[in-house]
C-alpha cells in the first residue's frame, strides 16, 4: 500500500495511530518493569561516591539496595559481595550518584515559546493530540535528563492534557517523571494572544476568570478535573528603573484572596507567576505557596515569605535564554532585567528564603537541558551543594513530598541517578546525567 492509498481517517485518529506506535517500543519495558517492582525483584547498586542528601559528605564505595520500587539499605561496599541469586547488580563504581532531579517548574506541552510566532503557532495550530504527543516526548526527555520528579505549571491552551500524561506515567503506558500538575492557570479578562481583529474569539493559553465568585468556581472545577496545584498569573507587563522592576497586577486583592482561600480550604497549594514589585507584592499578602520567576521581590516581602514559608523559584535561565534570543532586548520593559534578577535572587538567598529548583522548561526547547539552570544559581551565590540540594531536598519539600524522594534513604522511592565528575566541585557536570532509576526502574545506563 502506498502512501496515497491510506484510507481515509480523521487527523486526530492518526496521530493516536502515531502515537502508539511511538510508544510501542516503550510500552514493554513499562509493563516489565512494573512486573518487576511489583514481583519483589530486588536490585543492588554499586556506587563509587553518593551524595545522599543526608551525610554532610558524600560517601565512597557505597551499596545500596532496592527492592519494590523502594532504597532498603545503604551499606558500605565490600569487594567480595556477592550478590543473592536471582538479584540485580548495578556496577557503578566510577560515577557519583544522587537522588532523583526535581524540577518545580516545567512545562511538558509547550515546546519552546519565546521566539516570535511560536506560542501563537502552538496555541492557534496545532491540534490538542498532536501537542499531547509532543507532550509525552517532553516529559520522557526530562527523566532522561534525570529529572524523576516535576512540578508542570501548566498547558497553554491544552486544557487538561497534563493530567493525561501524568495518569499515563502513573499507570506505566509511557514513561516519564512522576508529575504534579496544575492544568489551566487563571487570569484576568485583559489576557490574551495579542495583534489580532479584536472581532475574532481567540483561544486562550489560560483559563480566563474575573470576579471572586468566578475565581472560587474555576479552582473547583480544576481540582475536579485532577488539578494538584492551582497556578494565578499575579502580573502582566514590566518596566525597569532604578534597579527596580515594576509590574501590572491582575487580579484584584478581593479575587485574589478568593483563589487562595478556595485552594487551601480544599486542601491544595498555589503557585504564583509574579515578575515584578507590585505583582509579587500581591501574591505574598494573599498568601500563595510558591512565588514563581519573582525577578524583583522587595526587602518587606521577603521578610514575609521567610515568615510565612512562602518557596521562591526563580526560573533563571529563561530570561537568559530569551534575552539571547531577542538580541538583548528580552521582553518588552525588560531592560536590565537579567541583572536585577540575579540581585534579587541573592538578597533571597541571603535573606533565608526557601528556595527551589525550577526552570520553566518548555518555555525553552525540551531539546536544551533544565540542568543548565544549576550553573546560573551558582554563579549569583549559591554553592554546588546549595544548588544541588534546592533541586532534590528542597523540590521535594515544596511539593509536599519529602517522605518519597530528595533524598536517598531506606523507604523513600527508590529514585536514583549517576554520573562521572563530581557536581560539587563542577556543577556543569549535571548536564551529562548518564544513568537513571525512578521507583527502582532503570530508565538510563552509561552507554545508551
Amino acid at each position: 500500500m502506498n502512501c496515497t492509498s491510506l484510507p481515509k481517517m480523521s487527523r486526530s485518529l492518526w496521530v493516536a495511530l502515531f502515537a502508539f506506535v511511538f510508544f510501542l517500543p516503550t510500552l514493554g519495558v513499562c509493563q516489565s518493569a512494573s512486573q518487576a517492582v511489583m514481583s519483589g525483584h530486588v536490585t543492588y547498586v554499586h556506587c563509587g561516591t553518593l551524595i545522599d542528601e543526608v551525610s554532610p559528605q558524600p560517601r565512597k564505595n557505597v551499596l545500596v539496595k532496592i527492592a519494590e520500587g523502594k532504597f532498603r539499605a545503604i551499606t558500605n561496599y565490600s569487594p567480595g559481595f556477592a550478590k543473592p541469586a536471582g538479584a540485580e547488580f548495578i556496577e557503578l563504581a566510577n560515577e557519583t550518584c544522587l537522588p532523583g532531579l526535581i524540577d518545580t517548574h516545567t512545562h511538558v506541552l509547550l515546546q519552546g515559546d519565546q521566539h516570535p510566532g511560536q506560542y501563537d503557532e502552538q496555541i492557534l495550530k496545532w491540534s490538542l493530540p498532536y501537542r499531547t504527543i509532543l507532550g509525552t516526548r517532553s516529559a520522557r526527555r526530562a527523566l532522561e535528563y534525570g529529572f524523576t520528579t516535576i512540578r508542570d505549571l501548566e498547558t497553554e491552551g491544552a486544557y487538561y492534557a497534563d493530567v493525561s500524561i501524568r495518569d499515563a506515567i502513573k499507570q506505566g503506558v509511557i514513561p516519564g517523571p512522576r508529575m504534579l500538575v496544575v492544568t489551566r492557570a487563571l487570569n484576568v479578562t485583559a489576557y490574551a494572544i495579542e495583534g489580532y481583529d479584536p472581532a475574532l474569539s481567540m483561544p486562550h493559553g489560560v483559563q480566563v476568570v474575573d470576579g471572586p465568585v468566578e475565581c472560587r468556581k474555576a479552582v473547583r472545577e480544576q481540582i475536579a478535573n485532577g488539578a494538584d496545584w492551582i497556578k494565578v498569573y499575579a502580573d502582566q507587563r514590566v518596566s525597569t528603573a532604578g534597579g527596580v522592576m515594576h509590574s501590572i497586577p491582575t487580579f484584584t486583592p478581593e479575587e485574589f484572596h478568593a483563589i487562595v482561600d478556595e485552594t487551601h480550604r480544599e486542601g491544595h497549594k498555589v503557585a504564583a507567576h509574579a515578575n515584578g514589585l507590585e505583582g509579587v507584592h500581591n501574591a505574598v499578602v494573599a498568601g500563595v505557596d510558591s512565588v514563581e520567576h519573582g525577578c524583583y521581590i522587595a526587602d518587606d516581602d521577603m521578610k514575609a515569605m521567610v515568615a510565612h514559608g512562602i518557596w521562591y523559584v526563580p526560573t533563571l535561565y529563561i530570561f537568559v535564554y530569551a534575552e539571547d534570543i531577542r538580541q538583548a532586548s528580552g521582553f518588552p520593559g525588560w531592560q536590565g532585567g537579567v541583572q536585577i534578577h540575579a540581585e534579587t535572587f541573592r538578597r533571597a538567598l541571603n535573606s533565608g528564603v526557601k528556595i527551589a529548583f525550577g526552570t520553566d522548561v518548555g518555555g525553552f526547547e525540551w531539546t536544551i537541558n533544565p540542568a543548565k539552570e544549576f550553573p546560573l544559581m551558582v554563579k549569583y551565590g549559591m554553592t554546588p551543594a546549595q544548588a544541588l540540594h534546592a533541586a532534590t531536598v528542597s523540590g521535594a519539600e515544596l511539593m509536599d513530598m519529602s517522605g518519597q524522594v530528595g533524598s536517598v534513604e531506606p523507604g523513600k522511592l527508590a529514585d536514583l541517578t549517576a554520573l562521572s565528575g563530581d557536581p560539587l566541585a563542577d556543577i556543569d557536570v549535571l548536564e551529562n546525567v548518564n544513568f537513571v532509576m525512578k521507583a527502582g526502574v532503570v530508565y538510563k545506563r552509561p552507554g545508551m
